[in-house]
């Protein structure tokens, strides 16, 4: 087949962010229609460099880079590992990435992910990053996806890390967990960077 620009930018996308759904390709990769992005899905899977497979009861197929993708997108030849108690806090985390692309009008580049952040880290060295970041008017923003409440000595030194190396930190939560949130309403008074963003409102 004969790859074209899009292509290379649905594999760069799907690398980036471990996985994808078909909804999130849609989004990310400028398709008009969902028909039109599954048809060259189903082009690009063929072709080897995709695949999907289900791995949640529920849940839509999750589309995964094959060897072969992963060594046309230079990124590391390993398969992803993907973890099943992550998938639904993953998925999230794609729905509000795209929130934020239409709400700033800004592009994918924009974006930085929690993998590549690791991957800029090394081998080896094991540390938190945010979810993703946003880079917008020249500054850095931390967005973080809190589904449910850690450890708080782990949760209140991620905020102090985040305000620490960002301009300015976002958290997304769900309003039932009011613990989460009282604890972030306390850090405020800490932390000037800190925006606290409700889940139900941004994942419409």
């Amino acid at each position: 087949m004969r790859l074209v620009e899009r292509d290379y930018h649905i594999m760069r996308e799907v690398g980036r962010w471990r996985f994808m759904l078909g909804r999130h390709i849609k989004e990310l990769c400028g398709f008009s229609t969902i028909s039109a992005c599954d048809k060259r899905l189903k082009v690009l899977i063929e072709a080897g460099y995709l695949e999907r497979k289900k791995y949640i009861y529920g849940v839509a197929g999750l589309y995964t880079l094959t060897h072969k993708g992963r060594i046309l997108s230079g990124l590391n030849k390993r398969a992803e590992n993907i973890r099943l108690e992550r998938i639904n806090h993953d998925i999230i985390v794609l729905d509000i990435v795209i929130f934020f692309i239409k709400d700033l009008s800004i592009l994918t580049d924009h974006i930085i992910t929690e993998k590549e952040l690791h991957i800029k880290d090394g081998f080896g060295v094991s540390k938190h990053h945010p979810d993703f970041v946003i880079i917008y008017d020249d500054k850095k923003y931390a967005v973080e996806i809190e589904l449910n409440l850690k450890e708080k000595k782990r949760f209140e030194k991620n905020i102090k890390d985040n305000y620490l190396n960002y301009n300015g930190q976002v958290w997304v939560v769900p309003k039932s967990q009011k613990k989460i949130i009282n604890i972030l309403n306390t850090c405020q008074d800490y932390y000037n960077n800190l925006n606290i963003k409700y889940l139900e409102e941004l994942r419409k």
